[in-house]
Order: structure tokens, then C-alpha cells, then sequence
């Protein structure tokens, strides 16, 4: 079995277990043992390397240095994504979410501006591989993804809520079961309903070329979307995001390998860009 397969009982609770060593590894802010971080999730080392391995892909003190902060400028350095060439070379296809095919359709500009008005949307809390997920979806697919470890329940709600606040709001997580697993467990399809202005909606076109343990800058995205001189607006797009992870604003980083922002907060960011680089990593 897959370790991270959150559909099981056994694969939420090893998630558990691999959110309290993370942050662990997080709060240290240098190199744990392995018998230290094995204490701390009240296992022996040899399970705890195991189950760590098949879930994150790398060995705890590798994925350690995956978190570093000074990685990121490593991962500009050596998996940095020109989008003008991604698709020519096919990376926006072969690396999106491993085995994970998404579809997305964005919504029309005239919808946009009417703020929801008319539209059901469908919600749900779940587990990831990345904290507790608030998860919204229309007929046509998830439209909002938020993290919710760093802000905490009620503020990523209130948030979402306030995206599209003429929407009629149903509490209903089975109906979107399925997809939810898919895009968490990065196995079938993954339906995507970009909901944003015409502007935000070419940002988020040009993140989803970018491939899984790849990074890009604000600025390379200003040039995709044929705004050069917009790395504000873009910033902004960026940081506008609904939908975290599948639409992968965490791979944009500043021009100095600086992280930049991250609306959920960047631990998260941090954590996104670790696991997928050593996820990349391993499979080369």
C-alpha cells in the first residue's frame, strides 16, 4: 500500500505521524538525530525511518536538508523551469503530479464579475499530506484549496467564503470524495474550476506548466503572460490563488532564491517544495 493513500485508516494515521516529525524538524531549525525525531513520534528509529521513507521518498535527514531554507536558492539554481520552453520540452505534461491528470476549465469573465451569484459550491475538510485541507468544488471541478495548519480552521474558511460571496455554500464532502483522493493520493483525474479575473486566471495557466520539483520566478511568469514589467501584479495573481498545490503557486520564488510569500504561511511553503523535491529526486 501507498503509504500516503489518505483513503485508509492507516494511511491518516501515518500522515499524523508525519506532520508531528515535520514539525519537529521545523521548530529544531537544524539537523534532528534519528533516534530524536523517532522519540518524538513515540516509535522505534527503524520503524520511523521505514514508514518516513515510504511516505516522503527520501530518509529523514535527507528530507531535512530538503527544508533548509537555503534550498531554495539550490532549487533555482538546479531545477529552475524557463516557461516559455517548458512545454516544448515537456515538462508541463510528464511532471505534473506524477500520475495525477488534471483538467481545468476557467470561468468566463462576465462570471467572474458577478462574484458567485448563481453558483453552488460544495465543501469539506480533509486530511493531507500537507495539514488539514479545506477543500470547495462546483459541478466542474475544485475551485478551492486552502491550508489550514499556519491560519488556523476559521480564517482559511473565512477566507474562501469571502472569494465568492454571492455563492450559495452546501457542506457536502462525500460528493467530492473521489477527486479529493485523486488529487491527494496523485492517482486518476483532478478536475480544476479556476474561478479569478482574466489576468489571475493566465497567472495561474502559466504556474501549472511548472513541473512537480521544479521552481520558476515571479518574474519569468511576468514574461510568460506577455506582462514583463507586471512582477507586481503577477506577485499579486500569485498570491490570489484558490486552489494550493494543484495550481502550484508554491513553486514561484523570488529572483535571489528567496521564498517570497505564501498565503497559507510559508512552513507550508516550505514543507510543499521539500516533499517535492525529494518525491523528484527519487524517482531520477
Amino acid at each position: 500500500m501507498n503509504a500516503a493513500d489518505m483513503s485508509t485508516p492507516e494511511g491518516r494515521y501515518h500522515y499524523q505521524v508525519i506532520r508531528r516529525a515535520i514539525e519537529a524538524i521545523d521548530a529544531a531549525g537544524s539537523g534532528l538525530s534519528l533516534d530524536a525525531l523517532a522519540a518524538e513520534v513515540g516509535m522505534s528509529p527503524a520503524h520511523f525511518q521505514r514508514l518516513f521513507s515510504s511516505w516522503v521518498g527520501v530518509s529523514p535527514k535527507r528530507y531535512q536538508q530538503y527544508l533548509t531554507l537555503d534550498h531554495a536558492k539550490a532549487l533555482l539554481a538546479q531545477h529552475f523551469t524557463t516557461l516559455e520552453t517548458a512545454d516544448a520540452v515537456g515538462l508541463s505534461g510528464s511532471g505534473r503530479l506524477h500520475d495525477l491528470f488534471l483538467r481545468w476549465e476557467a470561468m468566463s469573465p462576465g462570471e467572474f464579475a458577478r462574484r458567485g451569484e448563481g453558483l453552488t459550491i460544495r465543501w469539506g475538510w480533509f486530511d493531507s499530506p500537507f495539514g488539514l485541507a479545506l477543500v470547495m468544488a462546483t459541478d466542474r471541478g475544485i475551485c478551492g484549496l486552502a491550508f489550514a495548519e499556519e491560519t488556523g480552521p476559521e480564517a482559511a474558511m473565512e477566507d474562501m467564503l469571502s472569494r465568492w460571496p454571492n455563492a450559495t455554500f452546501v457542506e457536502d464532502p462525500m460528493s467530492m470524495r473521489g477527486e479529493v483522493m485523486a488529487a491527494f493520493d496523485q492517482k486518476g483525474e483532478a478536475r480544476l474550476h479556476m474561478i479569478g479575473a482574466p489576468f489571475q486566471i493566465k497567472v495561474w495557466e502559466a504556474l501549472i506548466t511548472i513541473p512537480s520539483g521544479h521552481v520558476t520566478t515571479y518574474s519569468e511568469i511576468a514574461g510568460a503572460v506577455g506582462r514583463p514589467r507586471a512582477v507586481r501584479a503577477v506577485g499579486t495573481a500569485v498570491g490570489r490563488n484558490p486552489v494550493s498545490w494543484l495550481i502550484p503557486c508554491h513553486r514561484a520564488l523570488r529572483k535571489s532564491g528567496g521564498l517570497g510569500g505564501y498565503h497559507w504561511g510559508l512552513p507550508v511553503k516550505r514543507a510543499l517544495l521539500a516533499w517535492e523535491a525529494a518525491r523528484a529526486d527519487g524517482a531520477a
